[in-house]
């Protein structure tokens, strides 16, 4: 779709104020934007060719815009309009995308809901009783719902991925280093990814050409070249290994996804793939979200010091500076939010970094072992992306701090604490809303997680999935 898109320059103008259009329309039923982006002054601007010309684009709000308010979902930074753009906005300008809305977050991509965004949560296109998931779940339901074919997000945890599987989408999360992260409000350094939204494995394929690349402010991105990653498509499964994610299989409660997820295995292996089943050491599963939550929130304490009223956000009155900062703070941040920063804090206290955050460290390292374990015979990692389809928004029924809670619905960081690409698919319905299934690759391994995308989409059918919004 982005190729016939950007193919069509006269259509450009009409397309980009139909989305702007109907992301207004759509606002009130799916509350999936904070700032909408008039295209007028873009469509003044466009380059004479591009991969994305004229195409409407979304953006989570953690990216810098610069002249256009960035918030991050928190009320802190309600005010904060940036002087500069994120590099991704830069690269994807000059392809010829045109921006038409800043989408709803989780406060600081802090959340796997989306209803901790201080505009209030974001509801999901194919039943508005249900979360979108999080944190990038405005740009999921911006996609889904047919807005915009392409939408950034971003992934710590599963941040793109596991809204991808709730909306019934693509979602990409590369492999770390492979996208620039420069101008990108940060949650956690050592996990952040910028990711995106498609509806289709083409369309994945041609953002990730536009988006990847060496940035030198970002000393984290790679030198490598950048592949044409639409040119070399293949769905061949021929010779390709499928290692099934075991202990997410032990774990799963909810039988009809299971029979989605075997009946899809059983297609792959018709169209040539071997299937064979790894399991983790099941102790490592089971610290994997702890692990996860106190590197993550370590990490964000230490890079959200600055929001203090003071140096950037929104100032509360007080006293004396130490007032102002405690008000502002308070004030500012949700409640997630003060509590992940007191479990961050605590890690980082001098008594406790040994005891606390320099283990978990050694414990993702584990991890990290056993999936380079796994992949050493296998050319892909595939899982359910979640134990169901999305929750409703008021159910207080799950226990998530069950042993098969824990590893049914938080597997996903390994493509986080690895670095290695990562993407969820969708590969079936349940009561009429989708659900998806992921797949993990070796680092810079994009176009084998693509070839593995493109077979699945082929035997589902589900290219340019989108729902009709009631």
């Amino acid at each position: 779709m982005i190729e016939e898109m950007a193919k069509d320059k006269a259509g450009a103008a009409e397309r980009c104020r139909e989305a702007y259009r109907k992301a207004q329309e759509l606002q009130p039923k799916l509350n999936d934007v904070i700032t909408f982006v008039d295209p007028e002054e873009q469509l003044k601007e466009l380059p004479e060719e591009g991969l994305m010309r004229g195409v409407p684009i979304a953006l989570k709000d953690n990216v810098n815009t610069k002249g256009i308010l960035t918030t991050a979902g928190s009320r802190i930074l309600s005010n904060y309009v940036p002087i500069y753009n994120a590099a991704i906005v830069d690269k994807l300008k000059a392809a010829g995308a045109v921006t038409i809305a800043k989408a709803s977050m989780d406060e600081l991509a802090m959340g796997g809901t989306n209803t901790t965004c201080f505009t209030g949560p974001a509801y999901n296109p194919w039943d508005q009783t249900r979360m979108t998931g999080g944190s990038s779940g405005g740009s999921a339901a911006l996609v889904a719902s047919g807005v915009v074919p392409m939408a950034i997000g971003s992934d710590t945890g599963d941040s793109v991925r596991k809204p991808a599987s709730f909306c019934g989408i693509v979602g990409v999360k590369p492999t770390y280093g492979r996208i620039s992260r420069y101008g990108i409000i940060p949650y956690a350094s050592s996990l952040d990814h910028v990711g995106y939204f498609t509806r289709s494995i083409e369309d994945a394929c041609v953002t990730l050409k536009v988006l990847a690349g060496r940035d030198d402010r970002d000393m984290t991105t790679s030198y490598r070249p950048v592949p044409d990653y639409s040119a070399l498509l293949n769905s061949d499964m021929h010779g390709k290994k499928i290692a099934v994610f075991g202990n997410v299989m032990d774990s799963q409660q909810n039988q009809e996804t299971v029979k989605i997820f075997n009946d899809l295995m059983a297609k792959l292996k018709e169209r040539g793939a071997e299937v064979s089943v790894f399991h983790f050491d099941e102790d490592l599963m089971k610290v994997m979200l702890p692990t996860y939550y106190l590197i993550a929130n370590c990490e964000a304490t230490s890079n959200h010091s600055n929001l203090d009223g003071i140096r950037f956000g929104v100032r509360e009155e007080g006293a004396s500076m130490q007032e102002i900062m405690t008000n502002s703070r308070t004030k500012g941040f949700g409640p997630l939010i003060r509590r992940r920063f007191v479990i961050g804090s605590y890690g980082l206290f001098d008594e406790n970094q040994e005891r606390l955050f320099r283990k978990a460290q050694k414990v993702r390292r584990l991890i990290v072992n056993q999936l380079n374990d796994c992949l050493k015979d296998a050319d892909c990692l595939i899982a359910p992306a979640s134990g169901g389809i999305a929750p409703k928004l008021n159910d207080r029924s799950l226990n998530e701090l069950s042993d098969n809670y824990l590893i049914a619905e938080n597997h996903m960081c390994i493509g986080n604490f690895s670095g290695y690409p990562s993407m969820t698919v969708p590969m079936g319905f349940e009561d009429g809303c989708p659900i998806g299934v992921n797949l993990t690759c070796r680092a810079f391994e994009e176009e084998t997680m693509f070839d593995f995308g493109k077979a699945i989409e082929e035997i589902t059918g589900y290219k340019d999935l989108h729902a009709e919004v009631k």
